[in-house]
C-alpha cells in the first residue's frame, strides 16, 4: 500500500488514499484530524463477550481497499459475520504527518486507533527499541497464519526477539501508468509493449522519453506528475537505498540515492514534470488525474486504486500500464495492533482476517493492491486478473511479473523520514522554487542532521 506521501510510500505511501473518516461517534470529533481516530471507548477489558457491541477503529493512509464505498466492502462483510462489531476507518492523505502523529500517540499510550497501518518505510522504526513493546505480537494473538506471507514481508515486521508486530497488506511492485490519449496526441506509441520498449532497462531512457513528449505535448500537460515520484520509483529499483547492509542509515554513500537524485533533478530541470507534490492535502495532485494534466505516473500496484478513484469515471479506459525500466518495489504496508487498545484481542482478530489470503484476493480484484500472501500472489485470480477501469490490461500479469523480480533492499529505522526530507524539502524545492541542486542537497543534509537523532 503507501505508501506514505509515500507511498504508496512508497514510498513513500504507500503513502496515498483520499477517503474521509466514517465519523459517526462523537468521540471521534475530539481526536486530532491527522491521526486515525481515538482508541475504542466502548468499555470492556479487551475482548467482546456475548452480545456486547464494540467499535473497532482502523487508522490508515492511502488506498487500502477495505472500505465499503470504493473498496472491497470488507468492513461490511466482517460486520455481517460478527454482528457485535462495528468498524470505523479514518484515513489521511499525508503519510509523514500520519506517522509523526502516530509516534506521539504511541509515546503517550492514548488517542490510538485499535488497528494502525504502518508503511514499510517506517516498519524498521516500529520494531526498534523505543516502540517494539507498544504492539501486540500478532504471531500469538488473533489467529493469523504468518507462514502464509512472503518470508521477507514477515521478516520486515519482526522484532529482534521474534515478535511479529505487523501483518502484511500489500507489496508495491513497480510499473508505469500512462494516459493513452495524451500519448497519442504527443505522437508516442500507445500499445503497452511498444511503450515499455521506449525505456526498457534504463530509467534515463524514461527521462529522455519525457523530452520527446515535450516536443508535441498537448497544451497544459506534462510528461510526468512529479520529480519526487520519479525519485521514489528509481530508488525502489536500487539494491542499496537509504541503509547499508547492516540496516544502518547511510544515504549519503548510497549509489541508489545518487542515481535517483540525479535523474529526479534532470526531470525537474528539463521541465518534463507537472511540478506537483504527490498526495498533497490541497488535492492539486488528485485533480491532475481528473483533468489529464500529466501523461505518466510511476505506478506501484497500489497506485492503480488511486488512479481509479481520482481520474474518475470520465477517464475510464484512458489509462494503461506498461512495464517499468527496471523492476522495483515502492511501498507496501502492515496492520498493527497497539497494546493500549481496550479491544486489542478483537482488533488482532480483525487484522488477521483483513490480511488473510481470501481478503487479499478480494482487495486485489477491486483495487489492484498486489497481495503479500504467497498463495494469493500465485493464484489464477491474480495472475489472470484485469481491473475494469484499465480495460483489457493484464494487470495481474504485469504486476506479478514485477513482483517476481523484487529483492528487498535493507531498511533502516529512519528511511521514511529521510525520504520525506529528500522529496519534499529537496527535490520539490528544485522543481517548484528553482533552488539549485547543490543548495537543495545541503538543505536536506542539514534537516536530517537536525531532526534525526541517530
Amino acid at each position: 500500500m503507501r505508501p506514505s506521501s509515500t507511498s504508496r510510500d512508497s514510498s513513500s505511501g504507500r503513502t496515498p488514499g483520499r477517503r474521509p473518516a466514517l465519523a459517526t461517534a462523537a468521540a471521534l470529533a475530539a481526536c486530532a484530524v491527522l491521526i486515525t481516530g481515538c482508541s475504542s471507548d466502548d468499555g470492556g477489558s479487551g475482548t467482546a463477550t456475548g452480545d456486547e457491541k464494540i467499535t473497532l477503529r482502523i487508522g490508515t493512509f492511502g488506498s487500502f481497499g477495505y472500505d465499503n464505498k470504493n473498496g472491497a466492502k470488507l468492513y461490511a462483510e466482517y460486520e455481517k459475520l460478527n454482528p457485535n462489531i462495528k468498524i470505523e476507518e479514518s484515513n489521511v492523505a499525508d503519510g509523514q504527518k500520519y506517522w509523526d502523529t502516530l509516534k506521539l500517540r504511541l509515546s503517550r499510550n492514548s488517542g490510538l486507533a485499535d488497528i494502525q497501518a504502518i508503511e514499510v518505510g517506517y516498519i524498521a522504526e516500529a520494531i526498534g527499541p523505543t516502540m517494539a513493546n507498544k504492539w501486540v505480537d500478532l504471531s500469538k494473538t488473533g489467529g493469523a497464519d504468518t507462514a502464509a506471507f512472503l518470508d521477507w514481508k514477515v521478516k520486515q515486521a519482526t522484532t529482534p526477539d521474534g515478535k511479529v508486530i505487523g501483518l502484511g497488506t500489500d507489496i508495491g511492485p513497480m510499473a508505469i501508468c500512462y494516459n493513452k490519449d495524451l500519448f497519442a496526441k504527443a505522437k508516442l506509441p500507445t500499445d503497452r509493449a511498444a511503450v515499455a520498449k521506449l525505456w526498457a532497462g534504463d530509467w534515463a531512457k524514461f527521462v529522455s522519453t519525457g523530452e520527446t513528449y515535450k516536443k508535441n505535448a498537448p497544451a497544459g500537460t506534462a510528461f510526468h506528475d512529479s520529480a519526487s515520484g520519479l525519485f521514489n520509483a528509481v530508488l525502489s529499483s536500487q539494491p542499496q537505498q537509504y541503509a547499508n547492509t547492516k540496516g544502518e542509515l547511510d544515504y549519503e554513500n548510497s549509489p541508489g540515492v545518487r542515481t535517483a537524485w540525479g535523474l529526479a533533478v534532470d526531470a525537474a530541470e528539463s521541465g518534463i514534470t507537472a511540478k506537483l507534490r504527490q498526495f498533497d492535502e490541497k488535492g492539486t495532485w488528485n485533480a491532475g488525474f481528473k483533468n489529464s494534466k500529466f501523461a505518466t505516473v510511476a505506478c506501484p500496484s497500489w497506485m492503480t486504486g488511486i488512479i481509479k478513484d481520482q481520474a474518475g469515471p470520465q477517464n475510464q479506459g484512458k489509462w494503461d500500464i506498461a512495464a517499468p525500466p527496471v523492476a522495483g518495489n515502492w511501498g507496501g504496508s502492515f496492520l498493527a495492533v497497539p497494546k493500549s487498545g481496550k479491544h486489542a484481542e478483537e482488533a488482532a482478530k480483525l487484522a488477521a482476517w483483513l490480511t488473510a489470503p481470501e481478503q487479499h484476493a478480494k482487495v486485489f480484484a477491486v483495487n489492484g493492491n498486489i497481495p503479500s500472501t504467497k498463495e494469493t500472489l500465485a493464484s489464477a485470480a491474480v495472475q489472470d486478473a484485469r481491473i475494469p477501469y484499465f480495460g483489457d490490461t493484464p494487470v495481474g500479469k504485469i504486476y506479478s511479473d514485477a513482483a517476481a523480480g523484487i529483492t528487498p533492499a535493507p531498511v533502516s529505522r529512519y528511511d521514511g523520514q529521510v525520504k520525506t526530507f529528500i522529496t519534499d524539502n529537496g527535490i520539490l524545492d528544485i522543481e517548484q522554487r528553482g533552488t539549485s541542486p547543490d543548495a537543495a542537497w545541503e538543505n536536506v543534509k542539514k534537516l536530517i542532521d537536525d531532526k534525526i537523532d541517530q
